[in-house]
């Protein structure tokens, strides 16, 4: 499964799992899924971009091998 730097970011806010997925609007275990590189949809990695701070043009920052 390709990583991705979910868990990288959100530690280097400071932010705990519950608070991503709060601000997300996802499950804490779907953040600790995606955490341990499992895929997840479009719309996931959309919310989770967002709730990190960043823009949609970061993609590559957090989800860097997804294809479109």
């Amino acid at each position: 499964m390709a990583m991705n730097q979910v868990k990288k970011i959100r530690e280097s806010l400071l932010m705990s799992k519950a608070e991503l997925a709060r601000k997300a609007g996802i499950s804490p275990l779907t953040v600790d899924r995606i955490e341990s590189g499992a895929p997840c949809r479009l719309s996931t990695m959309r919310k989770l971009i967002l709730a990190l701070g960043l823009r949609l043009e970061d993609r590559e920052k957090v989800f860097p091998e997804q294809k479109e």
